[in-house]
């Protein structure tokens, strides 16, 4: 070595605030359950009993026009090797956890009402969710989807949260966990760094414990992707959250009708919709900041099995495409939607998540628990060891970030119902 290590410890000290910088800016994935979709329903229409409702209804339509593997598979589009399996287990779901996540919404879903009206409608929300919580049947995630800043309902908004949370907290003394504001329409990042203090300035009013009040954007605009500088908006959208911002959804039709798309262009997979989820994926990855689709807008027009069927075919073939695009969440509007989005969550993650890929997975976890890297050394490679590593069951030069993937995707299919836990490695 020609300099000294003294000679270089500026150097060092430069690439540790580096480090720094970066591992504030992008923590990594978020921990914790991410749920498979999220249920909007009109606040007018809320009742304690709605998940059940939306999951006996769905059970109903499967049980009516699927009623066994040999109707359920061809559907799905299912291999008739696991159809008997998924459905087996979509009906258990829609039976026992119909709904994953639920926002009682205030916003386009719910419309425009007089003041006396909405507060109404905040009231029967209150008294709603404290019965569903008493009685154990509210979901596991829930909220509400107030207005938007952005188009003059910003006072109505903050009304709406403020009469909603301090009835709440009146009636049952606590805010049940899981709870999760969908904040829409995003322009600027300043409408976020608002909202952002407004609810600072709530939990100090109520006495909430600082930062216990989360919320989600939707993206929907076309500012939201590229902003008025033209700039990757959501970048400075996360910002303005300051640590407040948990996920971002994707608004189909707005963001479609944004870009000058015709009404029968309006659907999820439109390419226009791949190129915002893209700028939504390369800018959010490692933030912590979850990924969420939108939703399909197709429902049956009669209870008959070819409109029913048709709907599913659809809507299926939309969850695929958020699948497989890495979108694990997405929305749902109607009980119809329920057995067709686990129809295909469940296809996907059975597909996937096959005896090779758990092997793979459990060999590499088990030779780091040993002291390894995982897996085999790659002879060909450079060096005694290496990161890069073969596995000898599947043939598969795996890299690090492969098995993490890998890993993830196991524990997405167990916490969803896809997959027993038995299929996840051993925890050190």
């Amino acid at each position: 070595m020609n300099l000294s290590v003294p000679s270089i410890d500026d150097l060092s000290a430069r690439v540790a605030a580096i480090r720094e910088t970066h591992a504030a800016t992008f923590p990594g994935p978020a921990e914790g359950r991410q749920p498979v979709h999220t249920v909007y329903v009109p606040a007018d229409r809320f009742t304690p009993g709605t998940a059940a409702e939306f999951g006996a209804e769905a059970l109903r339509l499967l049980n009516t026009h699927a009623p066994g593997a040999g109707t359920f598979g061809p559907a799905f589009g299912l291999d008739p090797g696991i159809a008997g399996a998924v459905r087996e287990r979509v009906a258990a779901k829609l039976a026992t956890e119909p709904v994953e996540d639920l926002r009682i919404d205030f916003e386009d879903g719910y419309g425009v009402r007089s003041d006396a009206e909405e507060d109404g409608h905040v009231a029967h929300a209150v008294e709603s969710v404290a019965a569903a919580y008493e009685a154990r049947t509210l979901p596991h995630y829930w909220g509400l989807r107030v207005k938007s800043f952005a188009d003059g309902g910003h006072e109505r908004s903050m009304r709406t949260l403020d009469a909603f949370l301090t009835a709440l907290r009146d009636r049952l003394g606590r805010l049940p966990g899981g709870f999760t504001i969908t904040f829409p329409k995003v322009v600027m990042a300043e409408h976020v760094a608002v909202f952002t203090d407004y609810l600072e300035r709530l939990e100090g009013a109520l006495g909430l414990p600082g930062g216990i009040l989360r919320f989600e954007i939707q993206v929907e605009t076309t500012e939201a992707i590229i902003d008025h500088e033209g700039r990757i908006g959501l970048r400075g959208i996360v910002a303005a959250g300051r640590g407040r911002m948990t996920g971002a959804a994707f608004g189909v039709y707005d963001y479609t009708a944004a870009c000058g798309l015709p009404p029968e262009e309006q659907r999820l997979d439109h390419p226009a919709c791949d190129f915002a989820r893209n700028i939504m994926q390369v800018t959010l990855a490692g933030t912590g900041v979850r990924l969420s689709d939108g939703s399909s807008n197709v429902v049956p027009r009669h209870d008959s099995t070819d409109e029913v069927h048709g709907v599913w075919t659809e809507h299926a073939d939309h969850v695929w495409h958020s699948l497989s695009n890495g979108f694990y969440q997405g929305w749902d509007l109607h009980p119809a939607h329920l057995p067709s989005r686990y129809a295909a969550v469940y296809r996907f993650y059975l597909e996937a998540v096959d005896d090779a890929a758990v092997a793979r997975v459990r060999a590499w976890h088990e030779r780091a628990a040993a002291g390894g890297e995982g897996g085999v050394p790659d002879d060909s490679a450079s060096g005694p060891r290496t990161a890069r590593l073969r596995n000898e069951q599947s043939g598969v030069l795996d890299e690090p970030a492969t098995i993490r993937s890998l890993t993830a995707l196991l524990q997405r299919a167990v916490d969803c119902g896809a997959v027993d836990p038995a299929v996840l490695p051993p925890t050190p």
